[in-house]
């Protein structure tokens, strides 16, 4: 546990400030901090193994908030509070430690419970990437290379497929020959990153329903977790709602017959996403609203297989079946997606 000797760094006087932890994120430890028995601000522990290079993201979101501070104002965007030394961080042992504000009167989900949810969401990602109309977009830094790049991940499965654990290659054969058969969703995602129909623009590519802060009433306020703010495809942040919305089971989920796809959540997220991005969106982009889901879902279950084969390297696993059963669940999902959405 952390102490408010962090606080110094923001506080000349932190005797009334206590920090509590907060919340269950699997990448960063975050904290409470609270002044007269109230939350006033989030602290954050940035997890520097998954985000290597912490003052990328405090470029980015510096550009990100000077932009709507002279184009947009109304947008609601919690940025994070410099220190006394006028420093995004406070530093300590090679630790990076960011301090927000706490948003009163809102709360997040850990999960998307009906297709009002969905809609609030989708409407704020797409408010959000809509409201930086007109930013260059190069400016942006890549927080996580290669993120959504996949034709990455795909290079990353065939590199398994030949120095990975051959017991198994051989156990999952019949998944790799699931993946291998759908190589049509890599073509397509190939012709759409040289395509020159496809706009980059600020995109948030961890769309997740935690990520969105809803007030009393259930609506929208703001998005939340801005780390992995990029450059991007829309099919990132509307693939990203599909596959984690869609479902009533989760990733983690070894019943199938929970791993489906809900309908009214489907057309909700569009419904939401569009209300902000649909004057902003050419014909090409329209077009390829669909198969964003079934982009993100495959690419998790490339993900979730390739690290299989290398025996666990990246996800953490709770069983040594756990990735294996976590392809199964997705390739089921992108099954059932695709005959929803035909």
């Amino acid at each position: 546990m952390i102490g408010n000797h962090i606080l110094t760094q923001y506080f000349s006087d932190t005797d009334d400030h206590h920090i509590a932890l907060f919340g269950n994120g699997l990448i960063h430890k975050t904290y409470t901090v609270s002044t007269n028995a109230s939350p006033a601000y989030i602290l954050q522990e940035v997890n520097t193994a998954v985000f290597k290079s912490p003052l990328d993201i405090a470029s980015n979101l510096d550009a990100l908030s000077g932009f709507l501070k002279y184009n947009n104002k109304e947008v609601f965007f919690p940025s994070p509070i410099f220190t006394k030394l006028g420093e995004p961080y406070a530093i300590e042992s090679n630790t990076y430690f960011r301090l927000t504000p706490f948003v009163e009167g809102t709360h997040s989900l850990d999960a998307c419970s009906s297709a009002d949810q969905a809609y609030e969401a989708a409407c704020q990602f797409g408010k959000f990437t809509a409201a930086f109309k007109g930013m260059d977009v190069s400016i942006l830094k890549p927080t996580i290379p290669s993120f959504h790049d996949l034709s990455f991940r795909w290079q990353q499965f065939t590199e398994a497929m030949q120095h990975g654990n051959q017991d198994r290659i051989q156990q999952a054969s019949k998944l790799i020959e699931q993946i291998q058969n759908d190589f049509t969703i890599v073509s397509r995602f190939q012709s759409i990153i040289s395509s020159s129909h496809f706009l980059q623009r600020v995109t948030h590519h961890d769309t997740k329903i935690s990520n969105v802060l809803l007030n009393d009433m259930g609506k929208g306020v703001c998005v939340i977790d801005l780390d992995t703010v990029m450059s991007g495809l829309l099919i990132s942040d509307l693939g990203d709602m599909f596959r984690t919305y869609l479902s009533p089971g989760n990733e983690e989920e070894t019943d199938l017959s929970k791993v489906f796809v809900r309908p009214d959540f489907y057309k909700a997220i569009i419904a939401g996403y569009l209300e902000h991005m649909k004057d902003q969106l050419n014909k090409e982009e329209l077009d390829a609203v669909n198969y964003a889901g079934e982009f993100m879902i495959y690419m998790q279950a490339l993900r979730f297989l390739t690290d299989f084969l290398n025996d666990d390297t990246y996800y953490g696993i709770k069983y040594p079946m756990n990735n294996y059963d976590r392809t199964v669940n997705q390739l089921a999902l992108l099954d059932h997606y695709k005959a929803v959405t035909a």
